[in-house]
C-alpha cells in the first residue's frame, strides 16, 4: 500500500512539474483602473518574442480603435507593463490592451503601427487578437 501511495504522489508531483514548466502562449492580464496619471498598466503580459503592449480606444462592439498608448515588451513574461498615454482618457472610457509584434517596419525598437497596417502589428493566437479590454476609472 505505502509504494501505491508513493507512486501515486510522485506522479502527481511530477505531472504538476511537467504542467508548471510548459511556457504559456501569449496573454494580457489587466483590470479597471485609474488613467488620472496618464499611464495604464497591465498585471503581466506574455509575448512569444520582443513587441509591444499597445492601448486602443474601443467600445461595447469591442473593435480596436485609434492607438492612444504602447509600451515595449520582452520576450516572456513581463509583469507591471505601464503604457503612458499619448492623449487624455475619460473615466468610463473603455480601452483594447493588445500584444503587438515588431515584425514588418522599417526600424526595430521603433513602434511603427498604425490602425490596419501590417507593420507592428496585433498578434494573433488561432486567429484571435491577444488582448484584454478595461474601463478607465
Amino acid at each position: 500500500m505505502k509504494r501505491f501511495v508513493f507512486a501515486a504522489a510522485a506522479l502527481t508531483l511530477s505531472a504538476g512539474t511537467a504542467l508548471a514548466n510548459q511556457p504559456m502562449g501569449p496573454m494580457v492580464e489587466a483590470m479597471d483602473q485609474s488613467v488620472a496619471n496618464g499611464v495604464v498598466s497591465a498585471a503581466k503580459v506574455m509575448a512569444d518574442e520582443n513587441g509591444w503592449l499597445v492601448v486602443h480606444r474601443t467600445d461595447s462592439a469591442m473593435k480596436p480603435g485609434p492607438v492612444v498608448g504602447y509600451a515595449p515588451l520582452r520576450a516572456g513574461e513581463t509583469m507591471d507593463v505601464a503604457a503612458i498615454l499619448s492623449e487624455a482618457v475619460a473615466p468610463g472610457d473603455m480601452l483594447m490592451l493588445m500584444v503587438h509584434g515588431e515584425a514588418g517596419g522599417m526600424q526595430t525598437g521603433v513602434f511603427e503601427y498604425t490602425l490596419g497596417a501590417k507593420e507592428d502589428g496585433p498578434i494573433r493566437v488561432d486567429g484571435n487578437l491577444v488582448m484584454t479590454t478595461i474601463t478607465a476609472q
